[in-house]
């Protein structure tokens, strides 16, 4: 070339692979701190708006409406510790409108117990929703007083709860979610199971405990210590109920728990859900550590079928897990 260097062309292809090289590299990194961008924003919305892109959010619904809030009906004992924590705990969680507690003892809750309770309730409920407190007071100590229809509830869903078990409230949001896309059956954390006694034959049945849901995965029932129901299982509890099955665990002092199961059964045709959450005990014990507690839930169990004309129970296998906490499902 006149007037320069000399350049072969083998030096220009070369100077041209290192351009597209270098240009390509320059891309590559744009692209990787894009991809990691992107990511961060995903993390920090995931954080912020708990995967809303899945359809669960805390927020589905937080309307003053029915089906926005929901009420607890606390059944409790004589264990007033175990009831001011549970109190103070509830209170604190969203979209709660009401906490009304099952008084079934011979004496009336005292005055400091009720203004103790009352400055809990004022102190944790949110500024924008003041829960209300309500002592329903029965005149007879009976386990049927739980399932009592509240003339004046204000929402369609009821949280039924002992004293002795706390949950967190990321947990009752949840299962409050799923049971709005369930309304009509029972959505709760304690599963049990029905079998046929295969010694006895087929209108024969026993009860199956914890550990053969865990052993086989399936189960029919929901236990009402930790359950969501619609508020219209209240008043179909008290008004039609046979009165002798009322009087049976009246008596036994068991078993109120497997007839909300059978009401809502026969009622729907449907199984329960099973909702995965933590649970906390904080109670000693109850009637289900005592001997023989497995054989009285199996002779319920019968007398209900034979007081009903058939088995309503319906077992099934699904669970319903928050996809949000859960990575490996």
């Amino acid at each position: 070339m006149r007037g320069g260097l000399p350049i072969s062309r083998r030096s220009v292809f070369k100077l041209r692979q290192v351009g597209i090289g270098t240009l390509g590299s320059a891309k590559i990194k744009i692209l990787l701190c894009g991809c990691v961008v992107l990511s961060l924003l995903a993390i920090a919305n995931r954080n912020r708006d708990s995967s809303s892109f899945m359809g669960w959010t805390g927020d589905f619904d937080r309307s003053s409406s029915p089906r926005g809030r929901y009420s607890i009906i606390i059944n409790t004992w004589k264990r007033y510790d175990l009831l001011k924590k549970s109190i103070s705990h509830y209170t604190s969680c969203p979209r709660l409108d009401s906490i009304h507690i099952v008084w079934s003892e011979p004496d009336p809750p005292s005055d400091s117990l009720k203004r103790y309770l009352n400055h809990v309730v004022r102190s944790n409920s949110r500024k924008d929703q003041q829960v209300e407190l309500v002592f329903d007071i029965n005149k007879e100590d009976s386990l049927n007083n739980r399932f009592k229809e509240i003339k004046d509830l204000k929402t369609d869903a009821v949280f039924s709860i002992d004293d002795d078990v706390i949950f967190p409230c990321t947990s009752v949001e949840f299962a409050f979610t799923v049971w709005q896309s369930a309304s009509d059956t029972m959505v709760g954390y304690v599963p049990r199971m029905h079998w046929v006694d295969q010694k006895k034959g087929e209108n024969k049945y026993k009860y199956g405990g914890w550990w053969s849901v865990w052993w086989t995965g399936t189960y029919s029932m929901v236990l009402s210590k930790a359950a969501f129901f619609h508020k219209k299982y209240l008043k179909l509890y008290t008004d039609e109920m046979p009165a002798s099955l009322k009087e049976y665990i009246t008596k036994n002092r068991n078993c109120e728990d497997i007839a909300m199961s059978f009401l809502v059964a026969n009622a729907t045709d449907a199984p329960p859900i099973w909702v995965k959450g933590k649970i906390f005990e904080i109670g000693s014990t109850g009637i289900s550590s005592l001997g023989g507690h497995s054989e009285r839930r199996t002779e319920c169990v019968n007398k209900f079928v034979d007081e009903f004309g058939r088995m309503p129970l319906v077992p099934t296998v699904m669970k319903a897990v928050d996809s949000r906490y859960s990575w490996f499902w």
